[in-house]
């Protein structure tokens, strides 16, 4: 049996707030630890039948990136759900749910440069 293994590590300031965030897996391109600003992490708990969420950023996070690093989570669950389920029609609902948040975004950015 072949095993894969993933593995975070966060670092706290004084507060217990994230100061740093690092990441490693057997199955990634590059070797070695690597730093990000931000994770979200679900898992099922099909005892229960709900979502254990860990979602944890770095202090540092600007908050625009943090919208767009939740948008771009939001079009991979789409993605996910047509690739586990076939749904097409929630893919598609998420999809655009998407499209609608990008163009707030942009629009967000708009207004605040001038």
């Amino acid at each position: 049996m072949r095993e894969s293994e993933i593995k975070l590590r966060v670092v706290l300031d004084d507060e217990n707030i994230p100061e740093q965030i690092f990441w490693d897996a057997t199955e990634k391109e590059r070797k070695g630890e690597e730093e990000t600003k931000s994770i979200s992490l679900n898992i099922w708990d099909h005892q229960n039948q709900n979502t254990l969420r860990i979602d944890l950023w770095g202090k540092e996070m600007p908050i625009d990136e943090m919208k767009r690093f939740y948008v771009d989570c939001l079009g991979g669950l789409a993605q996910s759900i047509l690739n586990a389920t076939g749904d097409e029609f929630m893919s598609t609902a998420m999809n655009r749910l998407c499209d609608k948040l990008v163009k707030h975004l942009e629009e967000e950015h708009k207004n605040n440069q001038g």
